[in-house]
């Protein structure tokens, strides 16, 4: 971030491909695979159980990723392009797709029904897309601008856990502006909208990734020592902040009600994904940051499936959720002769109670995940292809 410069006014950049973002975005896919078929398996989301605390608190680091990657992607993006108009068009017109492919098909893919009127998702893609709006403003700025802004998102949105504005809460769509202070920050329901993630710190973990893929273009050893030096310092900040429990998450992780029965250690890292705390960003970000060196090098069949995965994210999350959707209704079937109307609900915010027995257990949630992305790879790995080979610019928004 030393330079000022802005990445429209640098040389074009070569088509090449980070092969550790790659993995890393792989990964997260799968763990995000994994979250939403627990969405259908009726497996909940927290429990003092560590078994299943755990197999939620995995994939805690998908969103994280994500979306700073996909920030990161958008500077060597426009690297590439070398023209920053036509970036800040790329990204306001693909975040204008995002928002609308979360609220048509995706919702449908979660719901399996028509009820449009009384429910709609404003989920990760939703969210994905407004930040993609809004980083079409901020490049406009000098980089170490939207570092700065990046990280002082991240640093400083949990002030709000101590201002007036926080008596609003989730439930401030009533009156007055509340419901834009829940779209960009509480959440909750706004109208027959469910807004899952905010744009609040979203955007600021964006701008970050966005700075941050300069460094990607540094010497390998700058790089290497710097991404070092970050990740592992955002690890020992996130426990040392946990530990003293005086700011960066609104639930303290002592002996509470809401933790009872759940072991310390879980309770340590039981941190707030909704809005994402900046203990969370802290606690899933710099263990990211850290594995790039060393995912650089490593090679394998699993690291090759891993990349290619990696490289098709959002065409992968297109067909994941319809697909895994199937296997579950298939899954109902098997076990007890029939599809459970459970699964035609409003997915994931607002299903029906869970039906008595329905619960699957933890072992055939991980093979159906397991299922899932072995039937996706030959797709991913056909459309990685078909990126590489061509041109065709509708191929940039998949």
């Amino acid at each position: 971030m030393a330079s000022a410069t802005t990445a429209a006014s640098l040389p074009s950049a070569p088509r090449l491909r980070i092969q550790s973002l790659d993995i890393i975005r792989g990964v997260v896919m799968i763990l995000m695979a994994l979250d939403h078929v627990r969405v259908f398996s009726g497996v909940p989301a927290g429990s003092p159980d560590p078994a299943v605390f755990l197999t939620r608190w995995v994939t805690n680091f998908v969103a994280p990723a994500f979306v700073f990657l996909a920030g990161t992607g958008a500077y060597l993006y426009g690297r590439r392009i070398n023209d920053r108009g036509a970036l800040a068009k790329f990204l306001a017109i693909r975040g204008l797709w995002l928002i609308l492919l979360e609220l048509t098909f995706l919702r449908f893919a979660w719901t399996f029904n028509f009820d449009y009127a009384h429910y709609m998702l404003a989920g990760v893609i939703w969210m994905l897309g407004w930040c993609m709006i809004l980083l079409a403003g901020l490049i406009w700025l000098p980089l170490p601008a939207i570092a700065a802004f990046g990280l002082l998102v991240i640093a400083g949105h949990n002030l709000m856990d101590f201002s007036a504005a926080g008596m609003f809460g989730r439930n401030a769509g009533a009156a007055g502006l509340g419901w834009l202070l829940q779209i960009l920050y509480y959440g909750g329901q706004v109208g027959t909208v469910s807004v899952l993630y905010v744009i609040v710190p979203w955007i600021g973990v964006m701008a970050a990734g966005y700075a941050f893929g300069r460094v990607m273009e540094w010497p390998s050893d700058r790089r290497d020592a710097f991404c070092f030096k970050v990740g592992a310092g955002a690890i020992l900040l996130f426990v040392a902040l946990r530990y003293l429990d005086v700011y960066g998450e609104p639930r303290s992780w002592a002996d509470a009600p809401a933790w009872h029965g759940t072991p310390a250690a879980l309770r340590f890292i039981g941190t707030s994904k909704y809005p994402a705390s900046l203990l969370f960003l802290l606690m899933t970000l710099g263990p990211m940051i850290l594995a790039i060196p060393i995912l650089e090098d490593v090679s394998g069949a699993i690291s090759k499936m891993l990349a290619t995965i990696g490289r098709v994210p959002l065409f992968f999350y297109i067909l994941h959720i319809p697909l895994i959707h199937l296997l579950a209704l298939g899954v109902s079937y098997g076990r007890s002769g029939a599809v459970d109307p459970w699964l035609f609900g409003n997915h994931p915010m607002d299903p029906p109670p869970l039906p008595d027995g329905y619960m699957w257990s933890l072992p055939l949630l991980y093979a159906v995940t397991g299922l899932a992305v072995v039937l996706l790879y030959p797709a991913c790995a056909w459309f990685a292809r078909l990126k590489s080979e061509r041109r065709d610019s509708w191929l940039t928004y998949l």
